[in-house]
């Protein structure tokens, strides 16, 4: 029987099949992945009730607390959250150039919900040994629940395809949205990069570094 997830005070988790943050061995074993089309529960109205929609944002408050892993195990003094990497990826979908084919408020909505399962199963990385399908069985399993807490109906629905299609890269969209998930990082790292260096020659190396990745 699984574990119950604390989310809220008033609200636990006790379908989901793992606890967030665990880390495993490299001879863990997982189920093999099935991901079934997500379908939005019926519903009269496309927008949530108040207390539903309360209690969803209570639980994406998560993702402003929890910090990027990766920055995290590497040291970095006051690393970014998991929003605000997803913040500025939305930001970078509303200035890019107009591209043809390419729906920008799809962009821009892919990337402020692209991570938002990780408001339960937290910042998984490489480092942690786990399996990319066990990874995404999880992160399916958070979302779902997560649309459930959203009381179904379209708007779960309508950010549930948002997240598969960018999981799946399927469209135009999802894969340039997948190249902003990239370019901020490298931009993240550039900055705490350069805050780092106290001597001209310091920085003067980190910018020959710099610009040998183009």
């Amino acid at each position: 029987m699984s574990k119950s997830i604390s989310l809220t005070p008033s609200l636990t988790c006790t379908h989901l099949r793992f606890l967030p943050f665990q880390t495993f061995s490299s001879t863990t074993s997982f189920p093999p992945p099935q991901f079934p089309r997500m379908a939005a529960e019926s519903s009269s109205s496309s927008s949530p009730s108040a207390a539903s929609a309360i209690d969803f944002l209570s639980l994406c408050h998560r993702l402003k607390t929890t910090k990027r892993e990766g920055w995290v195990r590497r040291q970095v003094e006051n690393p970014e959250s998991i929003s605000d990497h997803m913040y500025r990826m939305g930001l970078m979908a509303l200035i890019s150039a107009d591209i043809p084919e390419i729906n920008r408020d799809k962009c821009i909505k892919m990337a402020i919900v692209h991570d938002i399962a990780e408001a339960i199963v937290g910042d998984i990385t490489p480092d942690d040994g786990i399996p990319k399908h066990e990874k995404n069985r999880r992160e399916r399993e958070a979302l779902e629940h997560m649309c459930k807490l959203l009381g179904g109906g379209q708007r779960a629905k309508e950010i549930a395809d948002l997240w598969m299609e960018y999981e799946e890269n399927s469209t135009p969209e999802a894969k340039i949205v997948k190249d902003f998930d990239k370019v901020e990082m490298i931009l993240q790292a550039l900055e705490y990069e350069k805050g780092k260096f106290q001597t001209e020659l310091g920085k003067s190396w980190a910018s020959e570094i710099a610009s040998r990745r183009k």
